[in-house]
């Protein structure tokens, strides 16, 4: 567990400190959200079609990377899809071209981002990217040099998180099918 642990469950079902998410890089995001309702029965999924935020930061630099996500649960577990949607230099072309597309990282759920990073990089990790997101606070993702089998990303615990990520759990249970991709907001 993480120094951000204090045994909190969200509404979603997972504790703070705890890995919630495991996310993807995609090729095509259409067909990875029908590859996961087919295979696995995962769904629905919520997608926001961009993410290219202002003061987002890669290594250190502004970050002009757009991305599109979904977002979808697995029982409990929150699996992320993101196809990057231009060449720009980021986290995920940096790990495709890496090793292709497939797993990218885990997501920890925390109370205090800020904190968890000092955590983090006593233990060698360096931050890789820093961005606001539409759930508030600012989520940051650490890469420890070898990134195998991914990075680890750091989800600020807010109000609109705990809220909208239980709202997409709650549509998930006894999910029959209908509507499989729905609006992010």
């Amino acid at each position: 567990m993480t120094a951000n642990s204090d045994g909190t469950t969200l509404g979603f079902g997972q504790k703070m400190g705890q890995i919630m998410q495991m996310a993807y890089v995609v090729e095509d995001i259409q067909a990875s959200i029908r590859w996961w309702i087919e295979e696995t029965g995962a769904g629905p999924w919520f997608l926001l079609d961009h993410f290219l935020g202002e003061g987002q930061t890669y290594r250190g630099a502004p970050s002009t990377a757009d991305v599109a996500i979904a977002m979808g649960f697995a029982g409990h577990m929150q699996i992320e899809l993101i196809q990057p949607l231009d060449g720009n230099p980021s986290v995920y072309r940096e790990i495709i071209d890496k090793r292709g597309y497939g797993f990218h990282h885990v997501g920890v759920a925390c109370a205090d981002v800020d904190a968890e990073i000092a955590a983090y990089e006593a233990r060698g990790h360096t931050v890789a990217f820093r961005a606001a997101v539409p759930t508030g606070g600012a989520v940051a993702y650490l890469d420890n040099g070898r990134n195998d089998p991914g990075m680890v990303e750091l989800i600020p615990v807010t109000p609109g998180m705990d809220e909208t990520f239980t709202r997409f759990w709650r549509a998930s249970l006894d999910w029959d099918g209908t509507d499989p991709v729905r609006p992010f907001a």
